[in-house]
């Protein structure tokens, strides 16, 4: 039996038999509809989203911290903690007013020191705030309520850095978490957002709980996406992790989750036979897969080698094996940024669509691999990951490559991805990833595709043909210069491979029916969502 019709069995026995695993809550009537039971992608194991980039860190992060902008669904920066905000006449001073009223969790209010703080330790984990820092003239607090920041030359896309949805976002958190090391994770969870972490409930592995905030503030807009006025319409919002994905399906079926994140393809069926479940296409943006390099270290440090594997490389192999035969689920890609968006090119982009094994051995042989092992670190709790993961272990094997392949859990790839030693030591050759859509929009909130050596994302690679186009497109004053430096920026990235895409991917989002509010993007928004 293969791992598809075993899958479908599953779920559909323990939908038709008793709790998959999962006992059902003893709440009365009243509490239940007031808790939403969410499963999430992965299991919530820190809970820093400066320190790392994991989408399952941000996606809880939202709940629990605000920011000065955010992103709505037209991807249109909208102010959020943000009263207003003035630009001198030459760009170069910004000076913003908090909304009135705003709290943290533990009561005190939030203070211009406190924004001041957390812009301070964001600046360096990400692109655009590592930009920001090398413009930075002054960051001060005026008042309680008023900061200023005073620049060396204009950024007219300061809205779009402190409003981004891709991580890391530019949380605010108190002053005194805030001077934490950009470097160290954070212990304590307090922001102001509409819900707090109760962390006296966290069970890594099984449980993360989020009660409402009363003292929360929301905007009088309606909501769209991080953007608008988050109410909180339910009392707790309860994450059950669920690595198993036939597990996760039947207590969907039963009625013992509400919502869940990521359903994988070859269960949809099933989930779709259920009156009382609904199905929908999680985010019409999609998402990229990644199959990321370590450029530090042999062999990835190779430019052939790299060569090698993105020529070997298949997607449509990977895409089937994530997302099955359907082919209005996934394409191949020619280029790093989201197709049907107005950055998307292929141009240098050959080598990508290429997938010739035998051109790759030819390219691996010139290189001058001497068989050092290749350690795949590879998330099996995460279906994307873990389906990826099967296709590269095979594809590096049949390369003639030495594969050293670690199963782990996503925490433990978020953790050492961190880490620059030598694969032999605790380092890592490869891990897999995925980029949602809305994140590879453009190079500035696009950190995967990054080069610029120790300020890039994990796995460091150092491009200055890469680099040099992102102030060309910063300049570009229409979108015909914009297409032409992210033209020659994806060819540089092509032929030094940045990374290795490995296709564009719809997902699935599903949820009980007597559960409304729930919308399309990039993360699960739990303010607007309620059950009846």
């Amino acid at each position: 039996m293969d791992r598809r019709t075993f899958l479908k069995a599953g779920a559909g026995v323990a939908a038709i038999g008793a709790s998959g695993g999962v006992s059902a809550p003893a709440l009365s009537q009243g509490a239940n509809a007031r808790t939403l039971r969410f499963v999430p992608q992965a299991n919530l194991a820190n809970f820093d989203p400066i320190w790392g980039t994991q989408y399952v860190v941000r996606n809880a992060a939202v709940l629990v911290w605000d920011t000065l902008y955010g992103f709505d669904e037209n991807l249109e920066p909208q102010r959020q903690m943000i009263e207003g905000e003035e630009v001198s006449q030459d760009g170069k001073t910004w000076t913003f007013k908090l909304r009135d009223g705003l709290k943290f969790h533990d009561g005190e209010p939030v203070r211009s020191r406190d924004v001041v703080a957390s812009l301070t330790r964001w600046m360096p984990r990400d692109p655009m705030g590592q930009l920001l820092r090398t413009l930075n003239e002054e960051l001060v607090a005026v008042d309680d309520r008023t900061f200023r920041w005073q620049l060396k030359a204009p950024f007219t896309k300061m809205k779009m850095a402190l409003g981004k949805n891709a991580t890391p976002m530019a949380f605010i958190m108190p002053e005194r978490i805030a001077r934490t090391d950009p470097f160290t994770q954070i212990n304590e969870y307090i922001g102001s957002g509409p819900f707090r972490f109760v962390r006296e409930e966290w069970v890594p592995g099984a449980k993360a709980v989020f009660a409402k905030f009363d003292g929360y503030a929301p905007r009088s807009e309606p909501a769209s996406w991080l953007a608008g006025g988050k109410r909180a319409l339910v009392d707790r919002v309860e994450w059950v992790v669920m690595p198993d994905p036939a597990t996760a399906s039947a207590a969907l079926q039963n009625g013992e989750i509400d919502w869940w994140e990521n359903p994988i393809t070859d269960l949809v069926p099933v989930l779709r036979r259920n009156r009382n479940i609904m199905v929908d296409i999680a985010d019409p943006l999609g998402n990229i897969g990644s199959f990321r390099m370590n450029h530090l270290h042999p062999p990835f440090n190779n430019v052939k080698v790299r060569q090698a594997v993105m020529t070997a490389l298949s997607q449509e192999d990977y895409m089937r094996a994530l997302v099955g035969d359907d082919a209005a689920l996934w394409k191949t890609l020619g280029g790093f940024f989201t197709p049907n968006t107005p950055l998307y090119t292929e141009e240098g982009g050959e080598m990508m669509k290429a997938a010739n094994l035998e051109r790759g051995k030819q390219l691996l042989r010139e290189s001058g691999y001497n068989n050092e092992p290749v350690i795949c670190v590879v998330a099996q709790d995460q279906p994307i990951t873990k389906a990826f993961g099967d296709v590269t272990a095979d594809l590096l094997k049949r390369l003639g490559m030495n594969v050293d392949f670690v199963a782990t859990d996503w925490g433990t790839v978020g953790q050492r991805r961190a880490m620059k030693n030598p694969p032999g030591q605790g380092g890592w050759s490869m891990f897999h990833t995925w980029h949602a859509g809305a994140d590879a929009t453009n190079p500035m909130i696009y950190n995967a595709v990054r080069a610029n050596g120790d300020g890039a994302w994990f796995g460091w690679p150092n491009i200055p043909g890469i680099e040099a186009e992102v102030p060309n497109w910063l300049a570009a004053t229409n979108l015909e210069q914009e297409r032409a430096a992210i033209g020659r920026l994806n060819r540089a990235a092509v032929e030094n491979v940045v990374y290795c895409p490995t296709g564009f991917f719809l997902g699935y989002q599903a949820w009980r029916r007597n559960v409304s509010g729930i919308v399309k993007g990039p993360i699960p928004f739990p303010w607007g969502v309620s059950k009846s």
